[in-house]
């Protein structure tokens, strides 16, 4: 009897229908209608009545697509997330370590914000007044525990190190210096990723010339 098992053959995707692709075209269409007007005149400024207009399309077409005008700051996020995953799939040579992971992280973010500057300080405004930094799950802190994680397992990181505390913490500084640029309308292109990989290696490496007293009493 022959016990070799062969692997099922790879599965494409079906093609969208017509409806399917129409509904997706709508969506982004209010979307970027959306973020367009929050863009020009702010978030709590703009109405849902003027996203329809935006968009050429009746009001009661939105909520075919979101409950709320609050849905668009999650949607925004999301795409964000993608952007960034999707930057962390490409190889790469600073990809074979944790550290160089944490820095392709962080200049796609600063990237990211630095290109859409005005939209960026936008949002991030409204997604703090409705309070989405305690209430949504941690993204980011998560990929960036997950990558320290590997680097503890490749001993790549101090022994003792904790990878959600490293996640936590890196989630924080980059919150940290993008408000700061934001609220710095004037600072030169590309300052936010030299700030963010400056405040990176900052951590990686740290401030002390020798070990703290308590460190040191502890070997």
């Amino acid at each position: 009897m022959n016990t070799t098992q062969t692997a099922p053959a790879e599965q494409t995707a079906a093609p969208l229908g017509r409806r399917e692709r129409n509904r997706i075209r709508m969506r982004e269409r209010l979307y970027d209608a959306a973020l367009a007007l929050f863009t020009e005149q702010g978030y709590d400024e703009t109405s849902i009545d003027e996203i329809a207009e935006r968009a050429d399309v009746a009001r009661g077409t939105f909520f075919n697509y979101f409950q709320r005008k609050e849905d668009l700051l999650g949607t925004w996020g999301e795409k964000r997330r993608a952007a960034l995953t999707t930057a962390l799939v490409d190889d790469g040579p600073d990809m074979d370590t944790a550290a160089g992971r944490l820095r392709r992280c962080m200049t796609t973010l600063g990237r990211m914000s630095e290109e859409h500057r005005k939209e960026t300080g936008a949002m991030l405004m409204a997604w703090v007044r409705a309070g989405h930094p305690l209430v949504e799950e941690p993204y980011l802190a998560d990929l960036f525990a997950q990558i320290a994680a590997t680097g503890l397992e490749r001993g790549e990181l101090r022994e003792g190190t904790v990878a959600e505390q490293v996640g936590n913490a890196l989630r924080d500084l980059y919150l940290g210096t993008l408000y700061r640029w934001c609220g710095r309308p004037t600072d030169p292109s590309g300052a936010l990723t030299e700030e963010l990989l400056a405040t990176l290696d900052l951590m990686l490496h740290g401030v002390l010339t020798t070990p703290a007293p308590e460190e040191a009493a502890g070997r």
